[in-house]
This record gives structure tokens, C-alpha cells and sequence, in this order.
């Protein structure tokens, strides 16, 4: 942060605590007087060694680490290896939870009795009894920054989303490029929309055309990926939008689709392409999320099928017609290829928009859940929704509203008491944030608590006790944001807004209203959310509000962690099995503890639960589960497995609860890879409709798919390079004749016999060699004998077998079979290749490892684990001088040789399948792909939260913290 923003900061803070009126009195919730949070509970040691399972590698160790007993083994680990401050093995390193929780609860607590927010000293003592309590029982979580910054020395940045602007000169646009670029030196994500960047259809005051925003969207990519995110492996988060009226919308559409053929053309060629691969940085925008900001004028000519006007953006005027429904078709085509863009609805925004007189919103952080002003940020907090289900164990159920109205008090108290002390990465995020006091509570677990009590997620049901638990949150915190404005004052822009902030007010008063009930459940949950809103109403005319947006919906990924939460965000259940890791090592696979909770529910005895649970534990569904009623199948469909939920299931959620939402819900929605363009057009447009503010979808597998524009091309390439290969090969067998002879080896050679796993299916491969020389022929062993398989391996092996023995050289089949995609792939048991696209893949790659030397193989980015940690901790793939072995660098030279006559090869042994997450276990169990990646820290398989990636095993996110 620079002294000129630290200056402007402090002055700001200075005016906190002008017109205090005697403070808040803080109730209790949890705790008991005269009695600490501390000390209700039991407390005990554990040893955190969190390791990479495919190489053995210890990732963090810190042993003797204090944490409630209650505590699940993978939320001490995450909070242990991401929040605990100071160098590991230092005094000054956090050794328990209570240190952690103490340093950020008495920096709140301080800020909130130095600026006034406090009745007296007991109301203090409360509020940090009781903020203790519900981090300590894990009902809440601040957002990371929160718990890596708040109370250390460094800046005590609070914030995780950002929103920056750029203009039209080069100036702003340098600007862009530093301000982000420090953001992400930070380990958070931004995002700003480049509509105002004149087009390259436009003349520059020169009188040249200029370049357009795509253009300088590659400098900011490439910053982007060189900086990465808080220096670690994994890309910044960062959320690019142009306005659909701008006149280079088609180009920006098209980045990424030009881009992926591009991906796939280089992986061909030998590249390596895969993610953190050497070559991937050739290719560009890889580093942002794109979306197009339409507006209901271009919606409404989609619905009509007529024309749309984009303007320039110095004149305003139309310099260009398009066919609404073509561009709309664009739009859909680059998503189906690639998922990106994604779409936001300017419309819907805008009407939300508590400060209209302050600026339209443009943009939204990368996420997309934030949506508000240029130059802001927002510090987020989730609610863990499972912790207010008051459950008797026997079937009767009651959400817990008073409580849960009291929590939100409690947390958004806290939440804005953290922007009168709190540090910003630039001075105007830090002058418009302080301004405006942007907040953003949301909650977790939603998906299990919907499930626990007997609702499908995409029901009539569970939508409405979805609204109802959403309508409460938020007119909950406008209610205490008003009473806290009488107190410490509303928010600088409050005056000039008023009006507009008090129309979005009566806006979800009457959403509220008419939204529709439908059991007892909710019906509570609604009557409750009815009063809050009413106060707001009434105080707000009285006090204004404190806060120009108080809730988000956010992914909580490496937060839900930490909560111990089966579900992130609005998502529904990955599967109704879980992975689980367990106290002094192991693991296992249970059940979730949510469906015999549904069970009891809906009215099944204990003896039909325990025959249904066994069912799902054997078959990871409960399709044809004894006793289980089909009309309640539809409880359990999850995020994957044979009853997943539809794609529009996903939208209808989101639009049941966006009417009380201030700003918006991170969430992509997911879709097979059978689904069609039409499809996804049907998506964007219905969600127009319903008033969803923002979304994305991912077709599965579409991005290492080619997109349907590009075939034509290909085989086109393809013909022309095959017509060339044979005009050269006419022209030199004009010349020269050229027969090759071939050499055979001898009776007894040295081998090296693997055996190998890929995506489950077991095999054996021996590789022989000439005893100087180099490899000379291939054997592959696969399913039984006189199987179709089993003879097609034959079959390949003799072909390598004799192309080898006639002179073709190993690095000459390696180009050429390495990176071919068929099953079964996947997932290998061999540390040195830990993914492969197929079994020729695999074996291709481990020949190279076994057979070729150093510069050869590596020149097709080919590496050992080794080589590849070398890389990670000096940037060079290459051994140290004193680790080379001279005589394992000539061909000739296997790895582990043995002379032998040829025997009969031994039967396979299967080998054990283990899951390190639940991702990897719903994949061995239900036999479906989860479209993810593998995390760069633990090599595990990352699962979808909201619009991100979260590592289960150590808590990594693919996305803003």
C-alpha cells in the first residue's frame, strides 16, 4: 500500500467516530456470563502432515497443533496450513486455534470500542465472547483475508473482491495493469469492464485506428500469468466484461474459441499444453474470465429477432447493425466450445442498484458475485446453514430463525467495524470503499440443509425454504445497518442516494411479500423475514443505512472447508458419498450424514434407513434402494452421479433467491457433453427472464474438445499437409533409393518389465533393448488371452516391435502417440506420469522416461517428478552437475536391466483403487468424469465451488480467495 493511500486511509478512519449516540447493546446468543467460550470445550493436540499422495511429498507438516476435539482431520489441516501466521518452527508461528481465533476477534473488538460502535464496556465483552463462540463452533467464517491478514503487521487488507475501471487512454490502461497486478501480488482476484477503450473501428485523435480493448487485454493477460495469484502456481482470478453495444463485442466473444484451437493444434505438435505446462504461456487470455454485459434492449431484439446497433464510444452513435439473434448464437457457440463468455444482465443490475447518482454498475469481481461501483471492494463472511437445524433426531424439524436473524446482527456488526481499521491495495479502492462500506454476508451448506429436510434442490420446496433463509439474511442485515447508520452515521454516498437506496429497500420488501409458502417449515422462516423487512423500511426512512449493499452469494471454498461444510455456497451435494479422512491417518468412505436425516424426514423407520444407507454405500445412488419410495428419489439427486440435477434446476435456484441478494451469486452452471448450442442459448435466455443477474455454464469436456466452426479448417490443414509430405517424398526418391535393413536382437538382451494403472485398467509392459543400442522391442500384456483387446496390444507391440528394429527412432513414435485421447484415462499409479489420456499415451511417455536422454525427452516436455519439483524450486528441469550419471544418458543404458530368456508373463494383479477426495470417489464409484483439475499442491482431485475450483485436501482454490 503506498504512504499516500496509508494517509488517505487514516484520515478516513478519523471520521468513524464523529456522531456516536450512545452505541449498540450486544445480547447474547451462545455464551454464558462469567463464563469463556474457551473453556466450554475440549481441547486436544493433533499432528497436521499434509503430503502430495502421488510422490510422497510432504506439502506442510506442523506437529502439536491445539484444536476442539469436534474439529473434522481436513478443516485443522486447512486452518493449520492456510490461516496459522509465522514461519513454521519459529516462536513466533501460531500453534493453535485459539491464537488464531484471538487475533482477529480483539482487533475487531478494539476497532469496534475506538469507534464508538460499543453501549459500554460489557456490550464489548459480549460481542467478543460471542464472536469467539460462533468461530469456535464453526457457524461463520470471515473470508481468507480476514484470517491471513487481520492482527499481523502487514497491511491488514480485509477484502477478497475488487472492482477496477479503466478509460480511454493509455494512461488508465497502464494504470489497469499495476493496480491489478498488485491485487494479485496479494492473492486476491479483480475485475473491471473495458467498454469505455475506444474500438478498432474507431480513429484515434491522430487520425489511426485504434487498437480496441481485445488487443490490450493480451498485456494484462500476460501480466496476469506472470505474476500469477499471491505467487503461487495456480493463475489469477481476474473477470474481464465488455458491453454487448461495443462494436469489437465479436472479437472479445471469440478470444478464447481462436485460442483453444490453438491449445489443441500446439498439443498435437508435441507442446507441452497441459496446465502449468512451459508452452501453455504461448497461448493467450487464459488467465480471465470473459463475460458480455447485455442489456434488455439487445434481449429484447434477441426475443424479436430483429437488428441491434453497436455504438461507438466516443460519439455515442450507431456505427454498425447486427442480427441481435446471430450475435446471441455467437455468443452460445464460443460458450459451448470453450464456456467462455460468461453473461451478465445489465438490466436486472442496474434496477438493484442501491447508488445509481454514483455510478452505474459496470463490472463485478471475478467470481461475479460482486457486483457494485468502480474502484470498490467488498470483505465477505458465510453462514454455515447446517448450525441452525434444530433436528430431534426422530424426524421433526425446525429451522432456527431467531437465532440464525441474531447471528447475521452479530457478523454484519463485526463485518463493518472491519472497514474503519482495514488496509486496500489503492487509494481510490480505499476512498470509494470507505465511502460506500460495501458488505457481503452469504452462507454455505445450503445443498445439505435442503437435502436434510426432505427437499430436492430443484423443487418447488426447496427453492422456497432456499428465498425464505435468503430473505431473512438480508433484511436482517439492512435492519441492523440502519440501526448501526443512528449510531457511528450512514455511509458518505448515503445523501446523494437515499432516494434510489430506499426504492431497492421497498423492492425486496415486496419480493417478500409475494413470495410464494409452502410448509411449515418455511412459513416461520418467512414471518420473520416479513418483520425485518418492516423495520428496515421504518429505520431506514428514519436513519438511512450504514451500508450501500450488505449480502453476496460467494463460492466459500477453502472457507466451507475450514466450516467442515458438505456443501459450498448455493451448490447442491457433489454425491450422497463422502470421502473422509480420519484422526492419526487413514481414511474411509461414508455415506453423508444428510440423507438419514432426509430419511427420518420424509417418514422411514430406522430399520428401512440402515437398508437404504447400505444400498448408497454399495452403488453411490438410490436408485432401486429396498423400500425407498421413487417420488423421493428426487431428494438425493446431486451435482454428479445417474440422477444428477438438469441444468435449468441450477437457474431456477438462483433465480428464487436473486430478489434478496444486494449483489449477485457466484455459480457456473454445469452441463453434459451432449448438450447442444441451443441448449445453452435456452439457458441464457431463460435466465434473462427470471431475473438472474449473472452466470456462466461449463459443458463437460469442452475444453480439450474442438469446436464445431474448426473441423472444416482442420481437415482442410490436413489435406494440404499430407499433399506436401508427398511431393516431398516424390522428389527425394528421385534422387536416392532407400531401402532400410533390418536388426534384430540378440537371443538373450536386457528388459525392464512394468507394470502400470491407467483409469483403472491394469496391464504390463516389457521393454527390451540392444545391449548398446538403445530399445529394441515391445511386449504389452492386457486383459485375458485371446480377448479382442489382448490381441489388438499384440498386434501394436510386433508393429513398434519391427518399426523399431528397422531404424524408426523412439522419439519419432514418442511425438507421435504421446497425447492421443481414448479410454480408459486417467489417473496412473506411477509418480512420474501422474495423468494419462489413454494407455498408448501412458506407455509412450514411460518409454521416453525409461529410454531416451535428458535433452530429448524434455525437448517434448516429457519429465520425471523429480525433474519437475526441480523446476518448481530453481526453474530449471535440469540435474545439478554433481547428479548427472553419464552412463544413464545413453540409449543403451536401461534403467534396471536383466538378461533372461523369455518366460511366460504372470497374470495381472489388480491394483487397489484409493480415493484421496470425494471427487475421486465418485469417480471410481459412479463411473463418471468430474470436470476438474488436479490441485498443483496435493496432486488431488479439485471440485466445483460456485464459479471456482476448491481442493479438499488441502483447501487451494482455482479462484479469489
Amino acid at each position: 500500500m503506498t504512504e499516500t493511500a496509508s494517509s488517505s486511509a487514516r484520515g478516513s478512519r478519523a471520521k468513524g467516530t464523529k456522531g456516536a449516540k450512545g452505541g449498540l447493546r450486544i445480547e447474547r446468543i451462545h455464551t454464558t456470563p462469567g463464563v469463556h467460550p474457551y473453556d466450554e470445550v475440549n481441547w486436544e493436540l493433533r499432528d497436521v502432515v499434509m503430503t502430495n499422495w502421488r510422490d510422497g511429498s510432504v506439502n506442510f507438516e506442523q506437529r502439536g497443533v491445539e484444536f476442539p476435539d469436534f474439529w473434522s482431520v481436513n478443516a485443522v489441516n486447512i486452518v493449520t496450513s492456510k490461516y496459522f501466521r509465522g514461519a513454521v518452527g519459529t516462536p513466533q508461528r501460531e500453534t493453535g486455534l485459539k491464537q488464531l481465533i484471538d487475533r482477529i476477534v480483539k482487533t475487531y473488538t478494539k476497532a469496534g470500542e475506538d469507534y464508538g460502535y460499543f453501549a459500554s464496556p460489557a456490550d464489548a465483552e459480549i460481542f467478543e465472547h460471542e464472536l469467539t463462540y460462533a468461530l469456535l463452533h464453526q457457524i461463520f467464517s470471515f473470508n481468507s483475508p480476514v484470517w491471513f491478514n487481520v492482527g499481523t503487521p502487514q497491511p491488514q487488507q480485509v477484502s477478497a473482491c475488487f472492482i477496477l475501471s479503466v478509460d480511454d487512454s493509455m494512461e488508465s490502461i497502464l494504470d489497469w495493469y499495476k493496480e491489478e497486478g498488485m491485487i494479485f501480488k496479494g492473492g486476491s482476484g479483480a475485475g473491471l469492464n473495458l467498454s469505455r477503450i475506444r474500438s478498432s473501428k474507431e480513429l484515434l485523435s491522430s487520425g489511426g485506428n485504434a487498437s480496441g480493448p481485445v488487443s490490450f487485454m493480451r498485456g494484462a493477460d500476460a501480466s496476469a500469468g506472470t505474476i500469477k495469484s499471491g505467487g503461487a502456481t495456480r493463475r489469477a482470478a481476474k473477470m474481464v466484461v465488455l458491453d454487448v453495444d461495443h462494436p469489437d463485442v465479436e472479437d472479445f466473444i471469440e478470444t478464447k474459441v481462436k485460442e483453444e484451437e490453438k491449445i489443441r493444434a500446439l498439443r498435437d505438435a508435441g507442446f507441452d499444453m497441459d496446465l502449468g505446462g512451459d508452452d501453455i504461456t504461448s497461448v493467450q487470455y487464459q488467465n480471465a474470465n470473459n463475460s458480455v454485459r447485455v442489456n434488455d434492449e439487445f434481449m429484447t431484439a434477441v426475443e424479436n429477432g430483429t437488428s441491434f446497433g453497436l455504438r461507438a464510444r466516443m460519439t455515442g452513435e450507431v456505427i454498425e447493425q447486427v442480427d441481435a439473434k446471430a450475435l446471441f448464437r455467437k455468443m452460445a457457440e464460443a460458450a459451448w466450445a470453450c464456456a467462455d463468455p460468461g453473461i451478465q444482465y445489465d438490466g436486472v443490475i442496474n434496477h438493484w442498484h442501491t447508488c445509481p447518482e454514483s455510478g452505474r454498475i459496470t463490472a463485478s469481481n471475478p467470481c461475479s458475485e460482486y457486483m457494485h461501483l468502480d474502484n470498490t471492494s467488498c470483505n465477505l463472511a458465510s453462514l454455515n446453514l447446517m448450525k441452525f437445524l434444530d433436528d430431534d433426531g426422530k424426524g421433526d424439524q425446525s429451522f432456527d430463525a431467531e437465532r440464525f436473524a441474531k447471528v447475521v446482527e452479530l457478523v454484519i456488526t463485526a463485518m463493518d467495524i472491519s472497514i474503519c481499521f482495514a488496509d486496500f491495495p489503492t487509494q481510490k479502492i480505499g476512498e470509494n470503499t470507505r465511502a460506500y462500506r460495501q458488505l457481503g454476508i452469504g452462507y454455505a451448506n445450503l445443498g445439505a440443509l435442503l437435502m436434510a429436510t426432505g427437499h430436492a434442490y430443484d423443487s418447488d420446496g426447496g427453492r422456497t425454504l432456499a428465498a425464505s433463509i435468503t430473505s431473512l439474511m438480508t433484511g436482517t442485515a439492512y435492519r441492523r445497518s440502519a440501526e448501526l447508520a443512528a449510531i457511528v452515521g450512514p455511509y458518505d454516498g448515503y445523501a446523494r442516494n437515499a432516494t434510489a437506496h430506499k426504492r431497492v429497500m421497498k423492492q425486496h420488501a415486496d419480493a417478500n411479500a409475494a413470495a410464494p409458502r409452502t410448509d411449515d417449515l418455511d412459513n416461520a422462516i418467512w414471518a420473520a423475514a416479513t418483520e425485518a423487512w418492516q423495520d428496515v423500511l421504518r429505520l431506514g426512512e428514519k436513519n438511512g443505512f450504514r451500508n450501500s449493499q450488505a449480502s453476496v452469494l460467494a463460492p466459500t471454498g477453502t472457507i466451507g472447508l475450514a466450516m467442515s461444510c458438505d456443501t459450498t455456497g448455493v451448490e447442491p451435494d457433489l454425491a450422497l458419498v463422502k470421502f473422509k479422512k480420519l484422526v492419526g491417518g487413514g481414511s474411509m468412505q461414508i455415506v453423508n450424514g444428510t440423507v438419514p436425516q432426509a430419511l427420518r424426514r420424509l417418514g422411514y423407520q430406522e430399520e428401512q434407513i440402515e437398508a437404504i444407507v447400505a444400498h448408497i454405500a454399495e452403488h453411490g445412488n438410490v436408485i432401486d434402494a429396498p423400500g425407498l419410495k421413487t417420488e423421493h428419489y428426487e431428494v438425493f439427486d446431486c451435482a454428479m452421479g445417474e440422477r444428477s440435477i438438469s441444468p435449468m434446476g441450477h437457474v431456477r435456484m438462483m433465480a428464487a433467491i436473486q430478489p434478496w441478494i444486494s449483489g449477485a451469486i457466484s455459480k457456473t452452471v454445469n452441463m453434459p457433453e451432449s448438450a447442444t448450442v441451443e441448449e445453452i442459448e435456452e439457458i441464457y435466455f431463460e435466465a434473462w427472464k427470471m431475473g438472474v443477474k449473472a452466470l456462466a455454464i461449463y459443458r463437460d469436456n469442452c475444453k480439450v474438445g474442438q469446436p464445431l466452426s474448426a473441423k472444416k479448417k482442420e481437415e482442410e490443414k490436413a489435406e494440404v499437409t499430407e499433399k506436401t509430405e508427398e511431393t516431398i517424398r516424390a522428389a527425394v526418391e528421385k534422387v536416392i533409393e532407400y531401402r532400410p535393413v533390418r536388426k534384430r536382437l540378440p537371443k538373450g538382451r536386457p528388459g525392464i518389465t512394468t507394470s502400470f494403472t491407467v483409469g483403472g485398467a491394469e496391464g504390463y509392459m516389457t521393454a527390451n533393448s540392444y545391449p548398446d543400442d538403445g530399445l529394441g522391442e515391445v511386449f504389452l500384456k492386457m486383459s485375458k488371452q485371446g480377448s479382442t483387446l489382448a490381441g489388438m496390444m499384440d498386434a501394436f507391440s510386433i508393429a513398434v516391435s519391427v518399426g523399431l528394429q528397422y531404424g524408426v527412432p523412439l522419439e519419432t513414435y514418442v511425438s507421435k502417440f504421446t497425447n492421443m485421447r481414448f479410454e480408459p484415462a486417467g489417473m496412473t499409479d506411477d509418480a512420474d506420469v501422474r495423468m494419462a489420456q489413454s494407455i498408448v499415451d501412458y506407455i509412450f511417455r514411460r518409454l521416453a522416461l525409461d529410454f531416451l536422454p535428458f535433452e530429448t525427452r524434455s525437448a517434448l516436455g516429457i519429465h520425471t517428478a523429480e525433474e519437475r519439483q526441480r523446476h518448481l524450486e530453481t526453474g530449471s528441469y535440469e540435474p545439478l552437475e554433481e547428479e548427472i550419471d553419464t552412463e544413464s544418458l545413453a540409449q543403451s543404458a536401461p534403467l534396471a536391466a536383466v538378461t533372461a530368456a523369455p518366460q511366460a508373463q504372470p497374470a495381472p494383479v489388480p491394483a487397489p483403487k484409493t480415493a484421496h477426495s470425494s471427487a475421486e470417489l465418485v469417480e471410481m464409484q459412479l463411473g463418471v468424469s468430474a470436470d476438474a483439475p488436479l490441485c498443483f499442491s496435493c496432486g488431488t482431485k479439485m471440485q466445483r465451488a460456485g464459479s471456482c475450483y476448491i481442493c479438499e485436501g488441502c483447501g487451494s482454490t482455482s479462484g479469489c480467495s
